[in-house]
């Protein structure tokens, strides 16, 4: 009995947070190069277009999830049909992810060293080819920055499962802990564990061949 409840909650956990990640990064990744571009004396040199996006993001980013998740409930419910369940937690999951994604790869792409950059232009790539060499130049970071975002959304999905979002944080709490099932509790936390622990070992991994592979 336990057991398909900690494999049904498991599955719930994994779709919201890959999916909620694959749209994060999405939408993040262009957003991010935006932030980064349009600094002054860089490729857009649009110190003003920057300063907007950088405010709203912090503001964004400075929402408590949970805060997050009652003010896009009608949301939820306009596009999914319903305000529970995982599918409907995908929404507050992404958006809350998009800002963070987005200075994530902001930074990564900061490491890119000016000197590529310039060299680059000066071979007579347009603006476009420019942001393809930094993002190639950048993809170990940007995995990196992936495994922290998938990691940091199992969390994420953890309280949202406080407001009925489903997976191993509703177990955890509707079954563990209010039905005072310390079994169930304490084993959904394991998983959860586990989870992190494997996403992370994966991550590191690909970082590790894409740095090999760049150099």
């Amino acid at each position: 009995m336990i057991s398909q409840m900690l494999i049904q909650a498991t599955l719930e956990t994994l779709y919201m947070v890959f999916v909620a990640s694959f749209l994060a990064v999405v939408f993040g990744l262009p957003l991010g190069v935006l932030l980064l571009v349009s600094k002054k004396g860089h490729l857009l040199n649009k110190p003003l277009l920057h300063k907007i996006l950088d405010t709203s993001i912090n503001m964004t980013r400075s929402f408590p999830f949970i805060i997050l998740i009652i003010l896009l409930l009608p949301l939820s419910r306009f596009l999914i049909g319903t305000s529970i369940g995982s599918s409907a937690s995908i929404i507050p999951l992404a958006i809350s992810a998009i800002p963070f994604v987005a200075k994530l790869f902001e930074n990564s792409l900061m490491e890119v060293e000016h000197g590529k950059i310039e060299t680059t232009l000066s071979l007579g790539a347009s603006h476009l080819e420019v942001i393809k060499m930094m993002l190639l130049e950048s993809l170990p970071s940007l995995a990196n920055n992936i495994t922290i975002t998938l990691i940091s959304l199992i969390g994420y999905s953890a309280m949202a499962g406080a407001l009925g979002a489903g997976g191993l944080g509703d177990l955890a709490i509707r079954i563990g802990y209010q039905s005072y099932r310390g079994d169930v509790l304490f084993y959904a936390v394991v998983v959860i564990i586990v989870l992190v622990q494997i996403i992370q070992s994966v991550g590191d991994y690909v970082v590790k061949r894409l740095r090999k592979h760049k150099y």
